[in-house]
C-alpha cells in the first residue's frame, strides 16, 4: 500500500503566494433575472395615488447582439476594484450597470386616480402610453468586504485558483425614463435609495497577474423617490446575476522568497 502521509504534509507545508498588499480591476459583462414588485406612484398634484401590482421586469444584455461593434459600456457591464489589505481579506468597490425594463403585460393596479377609487387593469404597451425603463442602469453599487479562500496554486504560479464570497451595500443610481398614461418624466439619473448583495465567484489567476472570474450574486434594491411626471415612485425588487470579468492584479508590496 503507497505511503500518502509524506505527500500530504509537502502539499500542507508548501507556501502560498500572498496576496496582501495587491490590487485588481476587473472589468465584464452580465446577466439578470428580477422578482415581481411592486410600484407605487404618488402624484399630489394630480390626486393620483395608486399601485402596480406584480410586475415583470427583464434586463437587456447587449454583449449578446454585436460586442465589439458598439462601446464597451452600453451592453450590461461590470467593474470590481478591490484591495487585499491581508492575504485573505479585500475591500472592494463593485458595481453593475444592470437594465431594467417592464415587459409588455397587463398589470391590475389599485389606489386612487384623479382623488377617486381605482381598481383595474392596464394593457402595459408603449404605444398605450405606458413605459418604464432603468434601461441606462439600475446601477447598483456595493461597497464590499471580501473573504477569499485558495483552492489551488501551481508550484511555478502558472495557475492560481480560489473562491471568494463577497458581501456589501451601497446606493443605487439610476437612470429613469418613464411613461405613465402618456405622461412623460424628463429622463435623468438621480440618486434612487440603496441596495445590499452576495457574491459567490470563482477565479483562475495566470501568471499571478492576470484573470477571469465567474460570479453569482444575489441583490435587493431599494428605489425610492424614482423621478417621475409631477410626483415620484418607489419599488422594491431582488436580483439574480451570473457575471463573467476579465482582470489583472497589481502587487504594492514586494514579495520575499
Amino acid at each position: 500500500m503507497v505511503n500518502l502521509v509524506p505527500y500530504f504534509v509537502a502539499a500542507q507545508s508548501r507556501s502560498k503566494s500572498s496576496r496582501k498588499g495587491e490590487i485588481y480591476f476587473s472589468w465584464g459583462y452580465n446577466k439578470e433575472w428580477y422578482t415581481k414588485s411592486n410600484i407605487r406612484i404618488n402624484q399630489p398634484e394630480l390626486g393620483n395615488y395608486y399601485s402596480l401590482r406584480h410586475v415583470e421586469a427583464h434586463d437587456h444584455p447587449g454583449w449578446d447582439e454585436g460586442l465589439f461593434s458598439r462601446a464597451l459600456t452600453i451592453p450590461q457591464y461590470n467593474y470590481r476594484l478591490g484591495y487585499f489589505f491581508s492575504d485573505d481579506l479585500a475591500i472592494e468597490i463593485n458595481f453593475d450597470h444592470t437594465k431594467y425594463i417592464i415587459d409588455q403585460q397587463e398589470i391590475h393596479y389599485t389606489g386612487k386616480m384623479d382623488n377617486k377609487p381605482v381598481d383595474a387593469t392596464l394593457d402595459w404597451k408603449e404605444e398605450n402610453g405606458f413605459y418604464y425603463f432603468l434601461n441606462n442602469g439600475a446601477n447598483f453599487l456595493l461597497f464590499n468586504i471580501v473573504k477569499n479562500w485558495n483552492l489551488y496554486e501551481h508550484p511555478t504560479n502558472k495557475i492560481r485558483i480560489d473562491m471568494l464570497g463577497k458581501a456589501g451595500i451601497g446606493p443605487v443610481l439610476p437612470h429613469v425614463e418613464n411613461s405613465f398614461f402618456g405622461q412623460k418624466n424628463k429622463p435623468d439619473f438621480q440618486f434612487g435609495g440603496w441596495n445590499f448583495g452576495v457574491e459567490q465567484a470563482i477565479k483562475a489567476t495566470f501568471y499571478k497577474y492576470a484573470y477571469l472570474e465567474f460570479s453569482h450574486k444575489i441583490d435587493y434594491a431599494r428605489y425610492a423617490h424614482l423621478h417621475i411626471y409631477k410626483g415620484k415612485a418607489r419599488q422594491a425588487f431582488g436580483t439574480y446575476e451570473l457575471i463573467l470579468s476579465l482582470g489583472v492584479n497589481i502587487p504594492t508590496i514586494k514579495k520575499h522568497k
